[in-house]
């Protein structure tokens, strides 16, 4: 199928939404709703035609240092797989080298890889933390993500605060107390 035909198609569905819910889809403000839908969910589900491995590219470089490299407050968005409605907050990320350094700028891109997705925030964790270990091979990586999600917002429980905190945690971030200290430390500096 054409990304034309898949486009028209997808369009479609989301004009039949409309009527579903009571709406007239020929309504002056929602004639070109379908079709925005459509590039719109596009771009927030962009992640399932990428890797890490894809958005690190040629960023690694040889590091002779073993030092926690960590990159804080990345800001994320992604879509509850449960309700299509989103979460968002920011990543924590951080890694021990073994020999190699990724760009910075690649740690937010490999985060965006994953949140681009129906997701849910414990399997999104993991995969930015896997997605590190797969192009790096670090001595260790440690993952925070801290989120609000609008399924629990404006719907079901109906808490405005509630933020969900998730962690994975791999080779030294695991298995040493005091790096994993630090991490978690250095991830919560400055917060309440």
């Amino acid at each position: 199928m054409s990304n034309t035909q898949a486009d028209k198609e997808f369009e479609e569905l989301i004009r039949r939404e409309l009527e579903l819910i009571g709406e007239d889809p020929q309504r002056e403000g929602l004639l070109k709703t379908p079709e925005r839908v459509a590039r719109s969910m596009k771009f927030l589900t962009e992640g399932y035609k990428s890797s890490a491995e894809d958005v690190v590219g040629q960023g690694i470089f040889k590091a002779e240092h073993d030092n926690m490299i960590m990159v804080r407050d990345i800001e994320l968005y992604s879509l509850c797989e449960h309700h299509m409605l989103p979460f968002f907050g920011k990543a924590h990320v951080a890694y021990i080298p073994n020999g190699k350094i990724v760009g910075l700028s690649k740690i937010p891109r490999i985060v965006d890889v994953y949140a681009r997705r129906l997701q849910v925030q414990e399997r999104l964790t993991e995969q930015i933390a896997e997605g590190l270990c797969s192009v790096l091979n670090p001595s260790g990586v440690g993952v925070v993500i801290e989120a609000y999600h609008l399924c629990m917002m404006m719907r079901g429980v109906q808490k405005q605060n509630s933020k969900t905190i998730t962690s994975a945690l791999r080779g030294a971030f695991r298995e040493d107390p005091k790096t994993r200290d630090e991490f978690l430390r250095l991830a919560h500096n400055g917060r309440d």
